[in-house]
């Protein structure tokens, strides 16, 4: 399959996963958050179709697509106004990097409830001081005899009420040369030693947001995931379906604003004329519509390559992708409030929320200024400043 055009069981995809979304839409997300609760009815019939684990091998009850089908389930989601956030984490980050790198005891034991929706795991990589520099993470795991034992502090991590289990970035120290490497353990979520504080945010989501603290929580051997020696591979391997996932996140939600405002353009009249007939208002919405369509290219571009095995051309199309789409959902939403006047700020269209909403395809899982570093070192050549 090219990345530019979409097979037809893609499109077929993409039809029956806009139809779910539609039956729940934004009123059934701005629910579950105003009662505090989790969108589970969503997550489990879309697991049910098979939605959630497109991506996981069909030996342990997945789909055996890959993360350019997850997206669409995601963008489409989103685009009807209910996204699943924990897609990004559980199935794409977890289920991806366990599928690549778990042993088959690991993979038994994880897959098939990833796959059918009834287990999550939360993913642990972000710290209060490492911030987006992942070479100063002071998580640390140590042998002791047979087990791993691990200390240190994560932030921002989301969903670990729900989760299972979490999927920790630690680092261990290399044998021969002393240095600290990145490895990967799951952390079930009744650890002793492992506890975790709500973080309140002024963003809504259905996703709560947690820091994580790990007081020598001691776990058996077969907790690290892969080989202790390729720790930054299998970061990656994780890494990538999230930034892919994310620009899916992102264009899903400008879509679904964009819907909102050109319905409003045709049909608010003022004087004679809908205001969708002006250039002044069609015109934004045009060039925001173009520029959530060139980012979704760019996704399907990240993904086919993720997907074909590429992991270098995959990171750095990712990386794009994610900007992209960032920066074309954060415009369309704006556009969108703007077009609606004083009705975008108001309950009863449910598009201020957005406003906000948008801004974390901007800024997580890694900020735009850490793409820009990425793409002027990695694919220009320029020196680095740090």
């Amino acid at each position: 399959m090219s990345p530019a055009t979409e097979t037809e069981e893609h499109k077929d995809l993409r039809a029956a996963v806009a139809a779910l979304g539609k039956r729940y839409g934004r009123d059934y997300i701005t629910k579950v958050i105003a009662d505090g609760a989790h969108p589970d009815e969503l997550w489990s019939e879309a697991a049910k179709l098979g939605y959630l684990g497109v991506n996981l091998p069909e030996a342990y009850g997945g789909g055996g697509g890959g993360i350019a089908e997850l997206s669409i389930v995601l963008e489409e989601l989103g685009a009807a106004g209910c996204p699943l956030l924990m897609m990004v984490v559980s199935p794409a980050i977890c289920g991806t990097v366990i599928a690549r790198f778990g042993t088959d005891a690991q993979k038994q034991e994880w897959l098939p409830g990833l796959a059918d929706g009834t287990r999550t795991m939360a993913f642990g990589i972000t710290e209060p001081d490492a911030g987006s520099n992942s070479h100063r993470i002071t998580t640390t795991a140590r042998r002791d005899g047979e087990e791993w034992v691990i200390s240190g502090r994560k932030v921002f991590i989301s969903g670990v009420d729900v989760a299972d289990a979490t999927l920790i970035v630690g680092r261990t120290e290399d044998a021969r040369t002393g240095r600290l490497k990145p490895c990967l353990f799951i952390v079930p979520r009744d650890a002793d030693g492992f506890g975790r504080r709500q973080i309140d945010m002024e963003l809504h989501g259905a996703e709560k947001q947690f820091e994580l603290t790990l007081d020598d929580v001691t776990l058996p051997a077969d907790a690290l995931v892969g080989d202790e020696d390729a720790g930054l591979l299998q970061l990656f391997a994780g890494l990538n379906p999230e930034r892919v996932m994310t620009a899916a996140f992102a264009i899903g939600m400008g879509r679904y604003a964009l819907s909102t405002a050109i319905g409003y353009a045709k049909e608010r009249t003022v004087w004679k004329d809908p205001i969708g007939a002006h250039q002044a208002i069609a015109h934004p919405l045009a060039q925001a519509h173009i520029e959530l369509e060139l980012a979704r290219l760019m996704m399907q571009k990240a993904a086919y390559l993720y997907d074909a095995g590429d992991d270098v051309g995959a990171g750095e199309a990712a990386n794009m992708a994610k900007y992209a789409a960032g920066e074309a959902c954060v415009k369309a939403v704006d556009q969108a409030v703007h077009t609606l006047g004083g009705n975008g700020l108001t309950r009863e269209f449910g598009l201020a929320s957005l406003i906000t909403a948008s801004r974390v395809s901007r800024i997580a899982p890694v900020s735009r200024e850490m793409i820009l570093n990425y793409i002027s070192h990695q694919t220009l050549g320029l020196p680095k400043s740090y």
